[in-house]
């Protein structure tokens, strides 16, 4: 395993490689009605992933779509080795997709514009964009791909791409919190034309969420950076930066950072739409 450094902080990568026989089989990892927890040290060769037209890359699957549980999003790590990459990454023309970059540097061509992605690099990609994604470098590159199903509404407009970083985008603080905890929100959420938000909340040492959040928004949280005790369902849990926690809508959750240093977490909600109550609606 390895850890990426950039200049806002720290983000956690998986690198993979096989568990000695020597180790012991227990684990923090579970799956439930209400949660579902990946540990850092579930992401082994064993269950990386190809994907078509993808050149020198494997991945972790670490969210998809399941009938019954979360159903509005997947989650990949996506590694990219030196001259890997593809010119037909997104197959599904009625998908959008953020780009989250932990490590390692990127090119990503956007209806023919090239933009380069250093560590902390976000880029959103709407529905039907023409994009591309390489690794010219002489370095693994890293990085977040989180993929939904666009929910078009007549009389709104798509929204466009942008690409930006971390670093440029200011933690609004939550109230009554002293900064202990603040989020960083990548678009405005007064904008009703983007239906899933993905952003990055962090916790100062001692930081909590200090009420059960109980909400339709169904969530996917990747540990960035330290540890902390969080609250899933009626249960509390331990995760640490590289672990990976999915949640259905109305699942109660909190949090409490007990340090040495901060808690992030990349973020992902379904924003701004009615429920789907029929076929012809949605």
């Amino acid at each position: 395993m390895s850890a990426a450094h950039n200049p806002s902080g720290r983000y956690y990568a998986p690198t993979g490689g096989h568990p000695s026989q020597r180790e012991l089989t227990t684990d923090r990892a579970v799956f439930t009605e209400a949660y579902a927890v990946l540990p850092r040290g579930t992401m082994r060769d064993i269950v990386t992933s190809k994907l078509p037209f993808w050149d020198e890359t494997r991945l972790w699957v670490i969210a998809r779509p399941l009938s019954g549980f979360a159903e509005t999003f997947s989650q990949y790590i996506v590694e990219v080795s030196p001259g890997g990459g593809s010119d037909k990454p997104e197959l599904d023309a009625g998908a959008e997709g953020v780009l989250f970059v932990v490590e390692g540097a990127l090119t990503l061509s956007i209806e023919g514009e090239k933009h380069e992605l250093a560590p902390g690099g976000y880029a959103f990609l709407p529905p039907g964009c023409t994009w591309t994604l390489h690794n010219t470098s002489d370095q693994v590159a890293r990085f977040h791909w989180i993929r939904k199903a666009y929910q078009r509404v007549e009389g709104i407009d798509l929204p466009e791409p942008f690409v930006t970083n971390e670093t440029d985008v200011e933690g609004g603080e939550m109230p009554g919190t002293d900064g202990a905890w603040k989020t960083q929100r990548f678009v405005d959420p007064d904008d009703v034309r983007h239906d899933m938000h993905v952003n990055i909340v962090s916790f100062e040492p001692g930081g909590a969420i200090p009420f059960p959040e109980t909400h339709v928004m169904e969530h996917g949280l990747y540990v960035l950076e330290g540890k902390a005790v969080y609250l899933l369902n009626k249960d509390w849990v331990e995760v640490q930066e590289g672990d990976f926690m999915w949640l259905r809508a109305f699942c109660p959750q909190a949090c409490y950072a007990g340090g040495p240093g901060r808690f992030r977490y990349l973020l992902y909600k379904d924003v701004n739409r009615h429920a789907v109550l029929s076929r012809q609606f949605g």
